[in-house]
């Protein structure tokens, strides 16, 4: 009896390992990110496009490790986060923090400042949908670990 239960645990272990070994995304993970100054922990990025004259817009994939979030910041022309996989955190200056998830779509206002980050214990992927034509992102401060931690 102990050796079936020695084995089972074994298989179910190996599966686990595979299952979270394997990459859920349809698009590559991408590098980690050049500036480490606008981000704490750990996030990949992965261009999907570059605006030209046609869509003047930009197609991210971002890949967070559990806990990392982005510092607070502004997209002069807004942004859409499309949420594909994981749970994480978003907030807009001055409102209270909002847990999301896994088919959730964030639409971040143009010139409103805000953050976004994994939970502790999830890793967090969205594609974002960012016009360009008014300009680049502005990045503020860090997100202290008292705003972190106050998101429910």
């Amino acid at each position: 009896m102990k050796k079936v239960i020695y084995v089972m645990m074994l298989v179910l272990a190996t599966l686990f390992n595979r299952a979270n070994a394997q990459d859920s995304s349809i698009f590559p993970k991408g590098e980690i990110g050049a500036n480490k100054d606008n981000y704490t922990g750990t996030i990949w990025l992965s261009e999907l496009n570059h605006p030209d004259s046609n869509f003047t817009f930009s197609l991210a994939q971002a890949v967070y490790a559990p806990g990392s979030k982005l510092n607070w910041h502004i997209h002069p022309g807004g942004q859409f986060l499309l949420i594909t996989e994981g749970t994480g955190y978003y907030q807009e200056k001055g409102k209270p923090g909002q847990v999301v998830r896994k088919g959730d779509i964030i639409k971040c206002l143009p010139g409103i400042e805000h953050w976004h980050g994994a939970a502790p214990g999830s890793s967090f992927i969205y594609i974002g949908v960012t016009p360009t034509q008014k300009g680049k992102t502005v990045w503020m401060k860090r997100v202290t670990d008292e705003e972190y931690n106050a998101v429910k």
